[in-house]
């Protein structure tokens, strides 16, 4: 079954991985624009600090009415660094654990920038207040042998941003 995200916690469990999701594309985008701009030396950190805009979004409820193990939470947007979009990307959070009320999610996205892409992957856990850390797990391109950290904040809000230390 396919919903809008019908009660208001899944609607804002949906909304903070999309913004985690478009917040990871931010930071791969803002990478490649520093990329092709400085040519860094392997093994240097870029940091990159990103505004993230959610674009779209999709919940699955693919088992049970409501949180069941499989559901997923579908997404994309733009990141914005400087006032300009640089980026865009997207991804999916699946359910993997139940625990009453608190429901964990794998959470996997991709972002396409110009010297290649960048991947993430994290576990998420509704209602966390924290922000959330998402490790890159790699990329194509520039990004070919990236590692590191991308933190998010104000998920799912208009105030979303992210912090990204990207090691190559």
């Amino acid at each position: 079954m396919v919903t809008n995200g019908s009660s208001s916690n899944r609607h804002l469990t949906v909304r903070r991985f999309v913004a985690a999701s478009l917040a990871t594309a931010t930071i791969g985008f803002a990478a490649v624009g520093t990329a092709d701009a400085d040519s860094p030396r392997k093994g240097r950190v870029e940091v990159l600090e990103l505004k993230v805009q959610n674009d779209q979004y999709e919940v699955l409820d693919l088992g049970k009415a409501g949180p069941s193990l499989g559901d997923l939470d579908v997404y994309s947007g733009t990141t914005v660094q400087g006032g300009r979009s640089v980026g865009r990307g997207g991804g999916s959070c699946q359910v993997v654990q139940l625990h009453g009320a608190e429901v964990t999610k794998q959470c996997l996205i991709t972002m396409e920038v110009a010297g290649g892409s960048l991947t993430m992957q994290s576990l998420w856990t509704t209602g966390a207040s924290a922000p959330l850390d998402m490790a890159v797990t790699g990329g194509t391109g520039a990004y070919a042998s990236a590692h590191g950290i991308v933190r998010f904040w104000d998920i799912g809000t208009p105030d979303e941003r992210a912090r990204a230390e990207i090691q190559r």
